[in-house]
């Protein structure tokens, strides 16, 4: 007995690299709908509304698919982190379920570590050897399934559409006091591990954002992803003194980068200077998330950067917002980050009398 708590603890303790897991699946199915949904829109000249006939309807259905799916993706690999494969499946349901019932994003997080932990237990189940074969294929996904959907449907849903439904009218129906406070903490998060853990998470609040029609929180969180990456290659190329070579010479890539919506571009930057480069980029998306939100900016995609900007409203703002995040990002690594050292940037001279001395 002593032994299965001391296991259920571990799995707890360990309850943010499951979620991480669960992030990391989910990720893909939500870019790959998000961008379809897009490009729908784009199709159907720009338009904020849903296609409801030709090919971008079409091509609509297939991205909110991948969407709907969402949750049970997250659910699922949640429980599969916990559990291995026998748990992928009540998991899943667990998830879909969720959605069914209105609980989301909470719901899936509930459902995929029960499933995890229901399942992780039923694994260590003592049976006879006649039927030991039957148990990941037969009795571990019914009873798992069984307990996970019984939870959620008789117990948990209610409770957690609740709180899933509070949440959502808090987004659509923020002061801007909390706009402006929100939109700190959702740049300094984004900006703050560039695609680790404390940006995934952002990042899962901006699906679930759209899934709730919050399209402000979500241009928050496309504008913060943008900052980073092009504002240290901007910085980079304006800023020689203040970057080496190697990192100039990654500008331009950056900035793509940023423009792409892929936040990643700046880890290089932060990698080489921590100390300074981190507090630069979460303060800059932040500035940058906080000015979206009092444009009054959104966003229909779960992506960003520039390349959502058909599927924005007040694109002026949106494009404005980004424009002022990366000024700042300079304009702190003017200020803050130290020129440098010859040692970290060697002279062609230098390079001559290495050669001259070798020779010798």
């Amino acid at each position: 007995m002593e032994k299965q708590e001391n296991e259920l603890i571990g799995i707890l303790k360990n309850t943010r690299a499951h979620l991480m897991n669960g992030v990391s699946y989910m990720i893909p199915v939500v870019v790959g709908g998000g961008i379809l949904c897009a490009i729908s829109m784009m199709i159907n000249g720009g338009s904020a509304s849903v296609p409801d006939s030709g090919f971008a309807a079409q091509l609509w259905t297939i991205g909110a698919s991948g969407l709907t799916l969402m949750v049970a993706v997250f659910s699922a690999f949640i429980a599969m982190s916990i559990a291995d494969r026998p748990g992928f499946a009540p998991g899943l349901l667990g998830g879909y379920l969720s959605s069914q019932v209105g609980a989301g994003f909470l719901g899936g997080i509930v459902t995929g570590l029960v499933a995890g932990i229901v399942c992780y237990y039923l694994k260590k189940l003592p049976l006879p050897k006649s039927v030991q074969s039957l148990k990941s294929i037969i009795i571990i996904p019914i009873l798992g399934l069984l307990v996970t959907g019984g939870l959620m449907v008789c117990v948990l849903g209610g409770p957690l559409a609740a709180v899933n439904t509070g949440l959502t009218t808090w987004l659509t129906h923020m002061s801007d006091g909390s706009k402006v406070v929100l939109g700190i903490i959702v740049g300094c998060m984004i900006a703050f591990d560039l695609g680790g853990p404390v940006n995934k998470v952002a990042y899962s609040m901006m699906a679930v954002a759209i899934g709730a029609g919050a399209y402000d929180y979500a241009a928050a969180a496309a504008i913060a992803i943008a900052i980073p990456p092009m504002g240290s290659g901007l910085s980079s190329l304006l800023l020689k003194k203040k970057f080496t070579e190697e990192e100039r010479g990654a500008g331009v890539s950056s900035i793509i980068l940023g423009c792409v919506g892929i936040t990643e571009g700046a880890i290089s930057y932060a990698a080489a200077d921590p100390l300074h480069m981190i507090p630069i980029n979460m303060i800059s998306s932040a500035v940058a998330a906080t000015i979206s939100y009092l444009v009054g900016a959104g966003c229909a995609a779960s992506w960003g950067g520039l390349i959502v900007l058909p599927v924005c409203t007040n694109r002026i703002g949106y494009v404005l917002a980004i424009a002022a995040g990366v000024a700042v990002h300079v304009v702190l690594c003017k200020l803050l980050k130290k020129d440098v050292s010859e040692t970290e940037q060697p002279s062609e001279s230098d390079d001559d009398d290495v050669e001259i001395d070798l020779e010798f």
